[in-house]
Order: structure tokens, then C-alpha cells, then sequence
């Protein structure tokens, strides 16, 4: 695992990647009661720098006040210490450090009185990455009160929007520049492996939704492999995209897909124009499940792709020259395709592999998903690794389903996003198929569970 730090995050990082680290680590075994007391002594550990005699500590609702009341503990030892909660604690493990605070002489008010504000250093634990403008009452005005204090102010992970800061103590990684950074015990694996935080980047449907507004997916393919594009199409559909059409030369049909069905036994030359209007009027292409290698169905998707806002490009369309797609393309490619675009085979080390698709990745200009035992996922700086999965995904048609999944979510999210929830979700319905089937594992199987692993309230 070592070896794997240099695929770690560094710098300033933002709120949302922060949620997938902090829930990845749940999967990981450290639990967010763990986290939290771990940064409640690291933020006592940093007031104690200040040599205060009296320390006012904001506390808001969430598990960023819970970081503060943890800290409020922690100081009480051998510093005057009070307390202003602003709202009852709502989180489990806010409410477990309020109520572990009943030993300890710490003053709690549920009204900021004056002395509050005239404290040696008042600690800023509101609301941390969780903030919305603008503030309201009584946020506001105890912002306001704050600044205009003449005390120290050292913020919990982020100051409060709006709020002056001293010093800014964070956890793990910085979220503003200047912070001084303390480390929780987040593991290396909750930054590097993919889980079920990736899944907290996919855009939610408002009450308020309409047709289309999950995306609309068209998948070209078809032809030697009539079953793939499919496959690939109700994927999109399990993933979320509101509006699927597969173009394809077949006669198949399936109710919940738009079939545009092309003349021949492959696509050729001839619907190169209608293609290129479809790719047009949609939010993500999926090109080439199932395509094969005729020369007329490569030119012909190249142009689909260079069409297309945003691209999935799977199977025998993986070959040099590569095809681009507007603003975001990712590919697909398992080992021999990832071989044939980078002119050397997969590397066996975990590091190794990761290296290898970095740097193909960068020098494509997009996203790669390598797949494998375990998925290689980069866009030419940041790498991301996927264990989820099983031995019955070697079957046909697997790799179409976590084509069609990708695209689905491409066509509401960024491409590595995109591309790091679908391999997860994908593995994670593969291992629940293997689970039932075993060898006898089909990729329709997949499908069934497939919104399951996506979109599962806990």
C-alpha cells in the first residue's frame, strides 16, 4: 500500500471530495465517531498553542460543532472553557459528544452572552465544509460578533462563510489556503480505492424533474455483436439517463430503449449523417459496444464521437488515432485494448499500472477505465483503484453493462466522476450476481441489481 502515496490527494481539496474520502473511510473501519474525536483533540491541541486563559467555543449543529464540543472536553483539563451551542446537535456523533461534556467543567449556553466574545480565543466550529449563504439568523449575528471581537479566532476545518479567521485548524487535508493540517487517521485506501463515497457525487432528481433532465444516452454499436449496444442501453437506463436510443442494424426490440434502427449488418457510411445529428442532440454517447472492426463502422463512429458533448468509447473503437468527444471522453479498454493504445502491455504492479494509465491517460487528454481484478480508473492526474467485482465477470457482455453505466452517469456528471461511481456500483452488482449464479453469472444478471448498487438508502 505504501507505494500507493503518491497516488494520495494533496493540497487544497473541496467539499465534495472530502465526502467521498469521509465516507470511504467508514468503509474502511474508521468509524466518523473516531474521526471525530481524533479532530477534537487535534483542534484542542491547537487552541493549546495560544496559552489561553479563557476559550469560547461556537458550536453548530452538525459534526463540525461536534468537532468543537470534543475539543471543549479535551481543553477543560486545564482551561476555562465555555461553550455556545446555536441549535440542538443533530448528528449521532455531535449529540454523543454533548452529552459526554455533563462530566467535565464546561459552562454551556444556549444564549451567546457578552463574555463569550471577550474570551482570549473563540473557536469558529459553525458549520466547517457544510455551509450555505447566505447566513441566516442567528448565524449571522454571531458572526458579526465574532469578527468585531478582539479575540483570537481559530476556525474548525473552514471558517464559517463570512467570518474572520486567526488561524485555520483542518483535518486530513486542507480546504483553504494557509490552514494548518492535522491528521485524523483517515486511511491511504479511503483517498485511492474507490466506494460507496463515490456514489455521493451523483446528481439527485428534484420533485421538480422532468423528461430528459437525467440525461439523454445514445449508444452506437451493433452489428457482429447484435446483443452489446443493448446491454450498454438499459445500463444507461439503470444508471439514471431518463431517454435512451440505441442505434444499431438489428430487429431487437425493448420496450424502455429508443431502438433507431440501421439498414445493413453493420453500421456503414450511409448513416454516418443521421448518427452525428442523434450525437448532437444528446448529453453522453456510449460508441462501440459490439461494433466489430469494419473500416466503414470505425470512420463513421470516430465522426459520432467528435460529434458528441461528452463520450464513452468502448471495444473496437479503442485504437489509435483515439476519437474525442467535445468536453469529456473516457475509454474503456481491458488489458490487450489499453495495449494497443499505448504500445505496451499492462504493467503487473499495482503502482506500475497506475503509472501506465496516468500517463496514457494525459496523453489522450481524458478518462481511462482499465479494467481488470482490479479496475485502474485515471485522467492523467488524479488514480483511482476499484476492487469491487468477481470471478463471474468474465462472462460476454459485462464490459457493455459498465460501458452503458458509465455513460448514463456521463451524462450528468464530470468524466473521472462519472467514471469512478460506475466501475464501484458495476463491481458491486457483479459480486452480488456472482453471489446467486456463480459460473453461471450472465451480464443481464448485473442489470437486475445494477440501480440497486447505485441508488440504496442506507
Amino acid at each position: 500500500m505504501r507505494e500507493l502515496l503518491s497516488f494520495g490527494l494533496s493540497g487544497i481539496v473541496s467539499a465534495d471530495t472530502m465526502r467521498v474520502v469521509d465516507r470511504n473511510t467508514d468503509g474502511c473501519g474508521v468509524s466518523a465517531m473516531q474521526r471525530m474525536e481524533s479532530a477534537g483533540a487535534a483542534l484542542a491541541f491547537a487552541v493549546r498553542k495560544e496559552n489561553p486563559s479563557r476559550v469560547a467555543i461556537l458550536c453548530g449543529p452538525g459534526n463540525n460543532g461536534g468537532d468543537g464540543l470534543c475539543a471543549a472536553r479535551h481543553l477543560s483539563a486545564d482551561t476555562d472553557v465555555m461553550v455556545y451551542c446555536c441549535g440542538e446537535p443533530k448528528t449521532v456523533e455531535s449529540r454523543v459528544q454533548y452529552a459526554a461534556l455533563a462530566g467535565c467543567p464546561v459552562t454551556i449556553f444556549s444564549e451567546p452572552p457578552p463574555e463569550i466574545f471577550s474570551a482570549d480565543v473563540i473557536v469558529d466550529a459553525l458549520f466547517g465544509t457544510g455551509a450555505r449563504l447566505p447566513l441566516r439568523e442567528p448565524y449571522a449575528g454571531l458572526v458579526s460578533r465574532m469578527n468585531t471581537s478582539g479575540a483570537r479566532i481559530i476556525a474548525c476545518d473552514v471558517p464559517t462563510p463570512g467570518g474572520r479567521a486567526d488561524r485555520v485548524v483542518a483535518f486530513h487535508l486542507a480546504k483553504t489556503p494557509g490552514a494548518e493540517v492535522y491528521g485524523i487517521g483517515i486511511p491511504l485506501a479511503a483517498e485511492v480505492f474507490c466506494g460507496e463515497g463515490d456514489l455521493l457525487l451523483i446528481p439527485e432528481k428534484s420533485a421538480g424533474s422532468h423528461k430528459g433532465s437525467g440525461g439523454t444516452v445514445l449508444v452506437v454499436g451493433g452489428g457482429p455483436y447484435q446483443g452489446a449496444p443493448f446491454l450498454a442501453g438499459v445500463a444507461a437506463l439503470r444508471a439514471g439517463a431518463d431517454i435512451v436510443r440505441v442505434a444499431s442494424p438489428s430487429d431487437g426490440f425493448m420496450p424502455d430503449i429508443i431502438h433507431e434502427r440501421l439498414s445493413g449488418n453493420h453500421v456503414s457510411k450511409e448513416h454516418r449523417e443521421h448518427l452525428v445529428s442523434l450525437a448532437e442532440k444528446s448529453d453522453a454517447v456510449v460508441c462501440g459496444p459490439g461494433l466489430g472492426t469494419a473500416s466503414d463502422s470505425l470512420s463513421v463512429c470516430f465522426d459520432v464521437v467528435a460529434a458528441a458533448r461528452k463520450a464513452v468509447v468502448d471495444a473496437d473503437l479503442i485504437r489509435n488515432p483515439l476519437p474525442h468527444a467535445r468536453d469529456g471522453t473516457i475509454y474503456t479498454p481491458h488489458a490487450g485494448e489499453f495495449a494497443r493504445i499505448a504500445g505496451a502491455a499492462v504493467p503487473a504492479g499495482l503502482f506500475e499500472r497506475g503509472s501506465a494509465v496516468r500517463a496514457a491517460a494525459a496523453a489522450a487528454n481524458a478518462t481511462i477505465i482499465l479494467k481488470g481484478p482490479i479496475d485502474t480508473i485515471s485522467d492523467g492526474t488524479r488514480v483511482r483503484f476499484n476492487k469491487t467485482g468477481a470471478p463471474g465477470m468474465t462472462t460476454g457482455g459485462t464490459g457493455d453493462v459498465l460501458a452503458g453505466c458509465t455513460g448514463g452517469l456521463l451524462a450528468r456528471m464530470k468524466p473521472f466522476e462519472a467514471a469512478c461511481a460506475a466501475v464501484y456500483a458495476t463491481g458491486l452488482a457483479g459480486g452480488i450476481a456472482d453471489d446467486e449464479a456463480g459460473d453461471g453469472l450472465l451480464a443481464t444478471d448485473l442489470l437486475r441489481h445494477l440501480a440497486h448498487t447505485l441508488y440504496r438508502e442506507e
